[in-house]
């Protein structure tokens, strides 16, 4: 059964929270695909990736960048699959059209914006009524994630 995870995003933003994440799927073995819901995430996502730590980065690429299934992150607006990647990220709106395939789907969602928050809502409702194990997760004001519901 796919393990489906909403981060609601209010005290930090995604370009430092997703690194972290990343690190942690590569951490326990897994691939992971990020989509994006614009061209645009995906070329400052992929900066992100190279530049949020001084004494590290986290190796990803995109198709243009070639050998797309090697990537152990691989960064796309569509929903190509070339690394066979476990784990799921939906950054800015994107959507699974289909949940199972994955070990972990991971919902990133800005808090600030109520259409991310309405889509999150339905997103979630889905899941649930496709027998997924879904989990939200809220930071609490020192930083770290608990998990809500």
């Amino acid at each position: 059964m796919t393990e489906v995870l909403f981060y609601h995003l209010e005290r930090q933003p995604l370009d430092r929270v997703l690194p972290s994440l990343l690190e942690k799927t590569l951490e326990r073995g897994w691939k992971a695909v990020v989509r994006c819901g614009s061209e645009q995430r995906l070329e400052a996502l992929d900066l992100a990736l190279w530049t949020y730590r001084d004494d590290s980065f986290l190796p990803h690429g995109k198709q243009t960048d070639g050998n797309s299934e090697l990537q152990p992150v691989y960064l796309t607006t569509g929903e190509d699959v070339p690394n066979d990647a476990g784990v799921l990220f939906l950054v800015d709106g994107a959507e699974a059209s289909k949940l199972d395939g994955f070990v972990r789907i991971v919902h990133l969602l800005d808090g600030h914006d109520s259409e991310a928050l309405a889509l999150a809502r339905q997103q979630w409702k889905a899941a649930k009524a496709a027998g997924c194990s879904v989990t939200y997760w809220q930071q609490n004001s020192q930083g770290r994630w608990e998990k809500k519901a």
